[in-house]
């Protein structure tokens, strides 16, 4: 059931990546992308294979030693927990680079290859988009008139 589990975190993750890096004008896209919803069908995975191994994982997380977490990793139960927690994280991550990098309007041609560094090497995606988004300022919103006077 590992292996399964293994191979199916990707598969569930990869048609919103997909959407973002090849139909980032799409209607659907920014329907799809704008719900934190699209990391559940990950975190399933990630729980389906933690919560069994909870005694394990807990000691392991909880005061962390360098031996502790390569002795959990270094199980298959425990990589394949750790690449649905990488490939969590990363998902989130990278669809709030692409919801910011819209409100923005940075170029699709730009973000592209960032969300495909952030799905390789996720915190390097990241580091590229805060290096990027600075180029492109968020559009001013027009202040909301409340009827208040002072």
């Amino acid at each position: 059931m590992t292996g399964a589990l293994f191979s199916l975190t990707f598969a569930v993750a990869a048609p919103f990546w997909a959407l973002m890096i090849l139909l980032p004008r799409w209607s659907w896209t920014a329907r799809i992308v704008g719900s934190p919803l699209i990391v559940l069908p990950v975190v399933v995975i990630y729980a389906l294979l933690v919560i069994p191994a909870f005694g394990a994982v807990l000691p392991a997380v909880a005061s962390p030693t360098l031996d502790g977490v390569r002795e959990l990793l270094g199980t298959a139960d425990g990589a394949a927990a750790g690449w649905a927690h990488m490939i969590a994280f990363d998902l989130f991550v990278g669809r709030w680079a692409w919801l910011d990098s819209r409100e923005r309007r940075v170029p699709a041609l730009v973000m592209a290859p960032v969300l495909l560094l952030t799905i390789l090497l996720g915190p390097l995606g990241l580091a590229a988009y805060l290096g990027v988004r600075g180029r492109w300022p968020r559009p001013a919103v027009a202040a909301v008139d409340t009827g208040h006077l002072g």
